[in-house]
């Protein structure tokens, strides 16, 4: 299974993206040359994926109030009630101008009172935007589409949605369940909870799923503290590589010896 980035990326990219975007004013210098995944109202020509989506929904002459995040999500929130969700996939990357490369280029933004400028851009087009009209419709959204942040999630949040005869990890991929964890970090908090990713969800008892939700922060803040992990394409939004892949236990050593009990590790990919 191919990696993301995850809530620790996308974190990091908005701690990284926040203090230069706030209280400035966005326009929109470019949409394209290349296609994007977008679900938005507006109407182009040349029947392209970008076509479907305005300026005005890409935040054009909105001045930015702050960005919010819930699992992997990243939202742009204007002072007028706009909003705009980027969803990085698999490759997707969202820094400053000067750092990004310069293929691949689904969105181009200046921003008012600065020479600077941000870039959406998405090699394999996993990713994507999606426009809101609300600050309300987009958390309406959330709590539809969305378990609760991995960040904050409690014991009782995850006793809630975990149940029945599905495999533990199988329900952490789940973003209903929990929201941000992937296959990374969902192998890391598994393994420093001492919980086999292949156990049921029905047998965990209170304790073990205590136990599990608090390896799930743990491993999460540790990741965001260390700027995410860089397997491959994964950048903060200043073109910083992450360094938290040099804390994995589990994940990416299969065949390798256990940390903990020196035994030869087996599907950790």
């Amino acid at each position: 299974m191919r990696a993301l980035p995850e809530l620790p990326e996308i974190e990091t990219i908005r701690r990284t993206i926040g203090p230069l975007l706030v209280g400035r004013t966005l326009h929109v210098a470019a949409i394209g040359p290349h296609d994007m995944r977008a679900r938005g109202e507006g109407r182009g020509s040349g029947g392209s994926r970008s076509s479907w989506i305005a300026p005005r929904e890409l935040l054009d002459g909105a001045r930015i109030d702050r960005l919010e995040r819930r699992g992997k999500r990243l939202a742009i929130l204007a002072n007028d009630g706009r909003a705009l969700v980027i969803q990085l996939g698999m490759s997707g990357q969202l820094m400053t101008g000067k750092e990004a490369e310069a293929t691949h280029r689904h969105v181009t933004w200046g921003i008012g009172g600065r020479a600077a400028i941000i870039v959406f851009r998405d090699p394999r087009r996993f990713g994507g935007v999606t426009p809101y009209r609300s600050h309300a419709a987009l958390l309406e959204a959330w709590d539809l589409e969305l378990g609760p942040d991995g960040l904050t999630v409690t014991a009782e949040q995850l006793t809630q949605r975990l149940s029945g005869k599905r495999a533990v990890k199988a329900a952490l991929l789940d973003q209903t369940v929990v929201a941000g964890v992937g296959n990374i970090y969902a192998d890391e908090s598994l393994h420093l909870a001492g919980i086999d990713p292949r156990m049921r969800c029905s047998r965990l008892r209170p304790q073990r799923v205590a136990e599990l939700a608090e390896s799930i922060r743990t491993i999460l803040m540790r990741a965001v503290t260390h700027g995410g992990s860089t397997l491959r394409d994964y950048r903060a939004g200043n073109g910083a590589r992450g360094n938290a892949q040099q804390l994995h236990a589990v994940y990416g050593r299969d065949g390798e010896p256990c940390m903990t009990c020196g035994t030869a590790l087996r599907g950790a990919r």
